[in-house]
């Protein structure tokens, strides 16, 4: 036999207590301003790295992402320690920040085991050597390259 137990007064009072309660917790929560994470983030002070990436993108415009560049082996690269490497020079540059920025070290050497030998891949095989003693120190995960267009400028005078 199965036996049915109401609930008690308390138990009811209880759940309907903590269903008002959730109900207004949402309105209570509701906050205009930025969150606390938020705050900090835009109070952080750029690091050094940060700070060398914007002085090279200024007067540029960022694109839409791509999954290859072209990349030929002896194309210019820079290492921006705890940022990105970025590629080329001239009108545009591409931004390639990596999965884990800040394992990027300045200290150690890209070696780029290539689909293409002319293009340069996220889903190519990248590791790192130490350039002192060349033993292996870890492996580089790329995303989408950010290409950053120099912004030209009217210099016709006109308009």
């Amino acid at each position: 036999m199965i036996r049915l137990l109401a609930p008690s007064r308390a138990v009811i009072g209880g759940l309907a207590a903590s269903l008002a309660l959730g109900l207004s917790a949402p309105a209570l929560a509701h906050n205009d301003g930025p969150l606390e994470g938020e705050v900090a983030a835009q109070a952080a002070p750029l690091t050094k790295g940060e700070q060398r990436l914007a002085k090279l993108l200024e007067g540029r415009e960022a694109g839409q992402p791509v999954s290859c560049i072209y990349a030929p082996p002896r194309q210019r690269m820079q290492t921006i320690e705890g940022t990105a490497y970025v590629y080329g020079s001239g009108n545009t540059i591409y931004v390639q920040r990596t999965r884990a920025p800040d394992q990027i070290d300045n200290f150690d050497a890209l070696v780029v085991n290539r689909f293409s030998g002319s293009q340069l891949c996220r889903s190519d095989v990248m590791t790192t050597i130490d350039r002192a003693n060349g033993f292996f120190t870890g492996a580089v995960f790329f995303d989408d390259f950010v290409p950053y267009t120099r912004v030209q400028t009217d210099q016709s005078g006109k308009g």
